[in-house]
């Protein structure tokens, strides 16, 4: 399948410190000249920054590429080169058809104009001809929602109207490629739901997009791969839920399983030590799970001789830290001593019950006293991330934004009517 964007080594390089501007007057270079002569100064100082080094990659046509990242990480300076708004310091970016670009609210329209102004100067500066501005035109009032306002000074918009109208112009005016850095957050939910299905649509009739962005529900359900840019640099470049998922177990500093080759050293005392801790399903480790399918918590420990009754239990938790659960084996079987050897549990999580996002899980080997836990082993922390499809048959359905809450169980519902 053909190229639409080939990025190779892209670096870009900027300088900080007391030399400010490359534009400056000669008047003011004569000025900062002899300041410096008369503080005996040999040279101006400054410190140079890598936003982005050595960044390679390749887009197909058609493709939807997610790009995530901490603040500062360089997904906004890789997007203005894309966008030919600044060039490289290094490398090469080439883009192979006509772009959209939506990297701030309100981008390149003009405060003084009215909306509909804006329609027809922003269609323009993407290389539409007047006939296909007039074609469009109303269905891109329609979408943005500002048909009493369409004649109204842009200046006077709301944040989320000038949003609502960029968007609409740039998805609508048919860019073979489209640009969109992380700006759809203005936006209210329903706006949002309209945002993704449009892009939905982009990508399906061959137009590339490329999408930047905070929200990792957001772009899992849009995007199929994902780049995850990391103080300038490509630190991953995969599926996006699995991206995402590395993404965010990074930020926790936990992965979605553990091992221990020593048992003698593994966390434990002398009745139980823990062997590894596992997230799987369908017959893997993986660090991304579809909530419509069950999810195992495998735990593997090492029982000694003279160890009291135990049984596993484990604790989850989301990523604001709100408890989703607690949950232990009350198999009879836990009821007397288990004889010495090595166990592996399973603790299997049904689906369409969890809530999409990142979920850390707490695993331990503990007995009972009546109304007191005492843990033996605890494996530490694993984490996996909740992703949903989005085909309409999860807990779900059909809506496209986040449901509140840790927890989304699907429900047997019963309707009688008469």
């Amino acid at each position: 399948m053909a190229k639409a964007i080939v990025v190779e080594e892209l670096g870009k390089r900027y300088r900080i410190g007391q030399l400010q501007s490359a534009y400056g007057t000669l008047r003011d270079a004569l000025a900062e000249g002899a300041a410096r002569i008369v503080r005996r100064e040999r040279k101006p100082t400054y410190e140079e920054i890598w936003a982005l080094r050595d960044v390679s990659f390749e887009v197909t046509e058609g493709e939807v590429l997610g790009v995530l990242g901490r603040n500062g990480a360089g997904k906004s300076t890789l997007l203005k080169i894309l966008t030919r708004i600044t060039n490289p310091t290094t490398g090469t970016a080439t883009i192979r058809g006509r772009v959209g670009s939506l990297l701030e609210v309100g981008t390149g329209f003009h405060p003084e104009l009215t909306g509909r102004e804006n329609i027809f100067l922003n269609g323009s500066i993407l290389g539409m001809k007047r006939k296909e501005i007039l074609r469009k035109f109303d269905e891109i009032v329609e979408f943005a929602g500002v048909e009493k306002f369409i004649d109204t000074p842009v200046k006077r918009y709301s944040s989320g109207m000038s949003v609502r109208l960029a968007f609409a112009v740039a998805a609508h005016l048919e860019p073979e490629i489209l640009l969109v850095d992380e700006v759809l957050a203005v936006g209210d939910a329903e706006f949002q739901r309209r945002c993704l299905g449009r892009m939905e649509d982009i990508s399906m009739t061959g137009r590339t997009v490329l999408f930047v962005s905070h929200n990792m529900q957001t772009l899992t359900a849009l995007c199929n791969r994902a780049i995850w840019l990391d103080q300038g640099a490509i630190v991953r470049d995969g599926k996006s839920s699995e991206v995402v998922a590395q993404y965010l177990q990074a930020g926790f500093g936990t992965g979605s399983q553990r091992e221990w080759p020593d048992v003698e050293t593994a966390p434990g005392n002398q009745y139980v030590r823990m062997r590894f801790v596992r997230v799987v399903q369908d017959g893997r480790v993986v660090d991304a799970v579809d909530v419509r399918r069950p999810v195992g918590i495998e735990i593997g420990f090492r029982v000694f001789d003279g160890a009291p009754p135990l049984f596993p239990k484990i604790k989850l938790w989301d990523a604001q830290s709100n408890v989703a659960f607690n949950a232990m084996d009350t198999s009879r079987r836990w009821d007397d001593p288990p004889p010495p050897g090595d166990y592996v549990c399973t603790a299997w999580i049904p689906g369409n019950l969890l809530n999409e996002g990142l979920m850390t899980v707490l695993t331990q080997i503990c007995s009972i006293d009546v109304t007191k836990l005492w843990p033996h082993a605890s494996g530490g922390n694993v984490a996996f991330h909740v992703q949903d499809p989005g085909e309409g048959d999860s807990a779900r359905g059909r809506y496209a934004g986040q449901w509140k809450g840790v927890v989304r169980p699907l429900l047997d519902w019963t309707t009688e009517w008469s």
